[in-house]
């Protein structure tokens, strides 16, 4: 996938299977999808290739940690692109109402209707189905969006 024009962020949903989510700098996301890596070693051959073909970035964002987020920060660091790392719980705290967060699979559906909007908002093809990880991908690049100072707040159209 070819990215548009200008510096980005790049948000990662961890895991073999990821999702990830590219916002412009306007704060808006450009597009998203799920992708299976299948395997450790598939994942680690991927990541330049993958950080490449969505250059230029200013930013990459992982939810998550282990070995898995360990292959995307040393490609980062290679690039000397930076990174934010935060936990589900930290992102969902700023997007979702506690009452959204009592479990898990309430998060994740909470996570699918906002990502919907963020979607609706950046005017971004709209998915026929839309995975758990590229909907949390989203929402996540949203809140990288508002760390690094690209929105000022959650936009209106997106708020519930």
């Amino acid at each position: 996938m070819t990215a548009p024009p200008g510096p980005a962020l790049l948000a990662v949903d961890l895991g073999l299977r990821c999702g990830l989510a590219r916002f412009g700098a306007d704060g808006r996301l450009q597009w998203y999808r799920s992708q299976n890596f299948g395997t450790h070693a598939r994942l680690k051959r991927a990541v330049p290739a993958v950080l490449q073909d969505v250059s230029p970035l200013a930013w990459l964002v992982l939810e998550g940690g282990g070995p898995i987020a360990d292959v995307w920060e040393r490609e980062a660091l290679r690039r000397a692109l930076p990174v934010l790392r935060v936990a589900a719980e930290d992102w969902r705290h700023r997007l979702l109402y506690a009452r959204e967060q009592r479990s898990g699979s309430q998060a994740k559906d909470a996570a699918d209707t906002l990502a919907r909007r963020v979607i609706d908002w950046s005017h971004a093809p709209r998915p026929t189905s839309l995975r758990h990880d590229a909907a949390e991908a989203i929402l996540l690049g949203l809140w990288g969006a508002l760390e690094v100072g690209w929105l000022p707040q959650v936009p209106a159209e997106v708020r519930r």
